[in-house]
């Protein structure tokens, strides 16, 4: 892929705990996203953690909002930008109420919805949420196709092992046709299984050996493993009846510092973007800082300035 056709991410700068309190006030939310789409970012959204523990919290975790109430703020306050949560862990909630919520969504910002879900991970937030945890990659298979089936059908007739409806409709239907996108997260086979047969995207991350450990995930840690796996996910799409070209894959750079960092050297990260490129990545997540709404907006202007301009 031609590393100019890369379209560009940022998840709303909450990172810590606690958090600054400006980047999640409503004028902090709707001046990062109206700076973001200035700054010719295509994507914003907010991370998914409605009960998380002290401990973690406490260890390197992080804050966090509604993600479908304050991307529906952010998509109040913008025109062009994507609303792409990072992620919604789908067996955390009822499908049908998450198919209303994002059809609403998409509805309200003019088709500029994408759903991208993980099966998650975090044991305490399932037991909080009253979700058996070793049920969740059942729940979240069967939420997928429970999502995209009322999304498209009248009279829904739904069977499965831990969700059924029997006649219903839900309209309003989203603005995107046939449906918003459905992006898939994780790094397993099983993601990549799941992306070929439901997704319209795959959104795995860097994991070296640590990491992909404490995520209960399967590592990442070079280019060269990166592209193995997306060539798996292209073959398993093929081998489905799919055109590769039709799915995106959304990615983080390696090493890469924040446009916030007095280190972020920019020719480094456009080099860094070749390589992704190459590897068949359509989406890169970038990271700013959360130290205060006017740090963030620096941090997007000089993106925009030593990166996006230079493309």
């Amino acid at each position: 892929m031609d590393p100019t056709q890369i379209r560009f991410a940022i998840t709303h700068p909450m990172h810590t705990h606690p958090y600054h309190p400006d980047v999640v006030s409503g004028t902090g939310i709707a001046r990062i996203a109206a700076a973001a789409e200035k700054a010719g970012i295509h994507g914003f959204g907010f991370t998914d953690h409605p009960a998380p523990s002290q401990r973690w919290l406490e260890h390197g975790g992080h804050d966090a909002l509604d993600p479908f109430v304050a991307m529906s703020f952010a998509a109040a306050h913008t025109t062009t930008l994507r609303l792409i949560p990072n992620i919604v862990v789908l067996p955390y909630r009822n499908p049908f109420v998450v198919a209303k919520a994002a059809a609403t969504l998409d509805l309200l910002s003019d088709g500029r919805f994408t759903l991208a879900v993980g099966v998650g991970y975090m044991r305490k937030e399932f037991d909080a949420l009253g979700v058996d945890y070793e049920q969740r990659a059942e729940l979240f298979e069967e939420a997928l196709q429970a999502i995209r089936a009322v999304w498209t059908t009248d009279d829904l007739t739904f069977e499965g092992k831990h969700f059924a409806a029997r006649g219903i409709t839900a309209h309003p239907r989203p603005a995107a046709t046939p449906h918003p996108p459905i992006w898939i997260a994780g790094n397993t086979g099983s993601a990549r299984r799941r992306v070929a047969q439901y997704g319209d995207g795959w959104c795995p991350f860097p994991a070296p050996a640590g990491l992909a450990r404490t995520a209960k995930t399967a590592p990442i840690d070079s280019i060269e493993r990166l592209r193995t796996l997306i060539t798996d996910l292209h073959a398993q799409l093929e081998a489905a009846g799919r055109d590769p070209a039709s799915v995106d894959v959304a990615f983080s750079p390696f090493y890469a510092t924040s446009p916030g960092d007095d280190a972020f050297n920019a020719d480094e990260f456009l080099s860094g973007l070749e390589q992704l490129a190459a590897a068949g990545v359509t989406w890169v997540n970038i990271n700013i800082p959360g130290d205060g709404v006017g740090q963030a907006l620096d941090a997007l202007d000089r993106f925009r300035a030593t990166v996006i301009e230079a493309l």
